[in-house]
């Protein structure tokens, strides 16, 4: 039997109407040392065919290798995010994760209350002192983060090399400096292989909002697919699947985000720049497990596996073997150090 959950009173008659706990039914049963996780979505929740389902499936996959039980939360708005972390702290799991960078200040300050609870925060927001000094995260929290620009960069060569119009496209979802990595990365890639490329980048909106509203995302594709723009790379959650709509509607190609989104809009996927996430968030509960959990910054990118992009049986026809082999060699080259990638536009 799963570890059950106490609610406080107080947080019961406020939240319990908008907060879903949901234990995942995958789990192994329980043995004397299993861990209890407690794990919060981004906005959009489960089902975004990307960020929230990435950290689902690392979810997953420790509840059957590692006999964790595992228990989720998909809140509403605002202060329904505080609310589902402080639950499962206040229960003592053994790890509490908040999927996305709005959890920042939340985990910062709940880390710091609950010192005995392990704490991890994917795509976690560090910020600097008055002298430009990273302030790093408190010691019982990891702080997991990704080099987006990494693999943007390599999607942004593979549109440009692809492309005839020489025009590429970008629609993010919140306007904010996470979301910009991924555009300057793409930039920085489509400019790599065609100095002579234009890159229109468009945002879906300023609040979390953004991230799931794919009627935005469509009318912003769209525009951009009638100006002349071949290929788009979306990075905005949820919103992403209105960009998919337009390139099937109009016979052009896309650029999946997080995860493989291939089967979004068959045909219409050139690839896909995928993040880690179910890797980081599986690693972050091994480590508890396994007693050897530390707070800090943990970085995910070419290097480490933590991000890349699609090449398999589904897109191989998209991609002639001469691209293939020009983005490896400029993947390998970012290993290599030989090209240094932008992480801000």
């Amino acid at each position: 039997m799963r570890k059950p959950l106490i609610f406080l009173a107080a947080l019961l008659v406020v939240h319990l109407a908008l907060l879903a706990i949901h234990p995942s039914g995958a789990a192994q049963p329980p043995t004397g040392d299993a861990v209890d996780v407690g794990v919060v979505f981004d906005v959009g929740g489960r089902g975004d065919k990307s960020f929230n389902d990435g950290a689902f499936l690392g979810s997953e996959r420790a509840e059957k290798e590692l006999g964790a039980r595992v228990h989720f939360v998909e809140p509403g708005e605002g202060s329904d995010r505080e609310a589902g972390l402080r639950l499962l702290a206040a229960e003592n799991m053994d790890l509490v994760i908040g999927v996305g960078f709005i959890f920042t200040d939340d985990l910062t300050s709940l880390a710091k209350e609950y010192p005995n609870v392990h704490f991890a925060g994917v795509d976690y927001a560090l910020s600097t002192d008055a002298s430009g000094n990273v302030i790093p995260p408190p010691p019982n929290l990891a702080a997991l983060k990704f080099r987006e620009e990494e693999g943007s960069f390599l999607v942004g060569a593979l549109a440009a090399l692809i492309s005839k119009s020489k025009k590429i496209g970008f629609v993010g979802g919140m306007d904010i400096p996470l979301i910009h990595k991924f555009e300057a990365g793409y930039r920085a890639g489509v400019k790599y292989v065609c100095p002579d490329c234009t890159v229109v980048a468009q945002y879906a909106g300023v609040t979390p909002e953004a991230f799931k509203n794919p009627g935005r995302g469509k009318e912003l594709a769209l525009a951009q697919y009638q100006s002349g723009v071949e290929v788009i790379f979306h990075a905005s959650g949820s919103t992403g699947l209105g960009v998919f709509e337009a390139a099937r509607q109009t016979g052009k190609l896309a650029i999946g985000v997080d995860a493989d989104q291939y089967a979004e809009a068959p045909g219409h996927i050139l690839t896909s720049m995928v993040k880690g996430v179910d890797a980081s968030v599986y690693d972050a509960i091994k480590r508890v497990k396994e007693g050897t959990f530390k707070g800090g910054v943990y970085q995910f990118g070419l290097a480490e596996n933590g991000v890349g992009y699609v090449y398999d049986q589904h897109n191989r026809a998209l991609i002639p073997d001469d691209v293939r082999a020009r983005v490896e060699a400029i993947r390998n080259d970012i290993i290599a150090g030989k090209i240094t990638v932008p992480s801000t536009r």
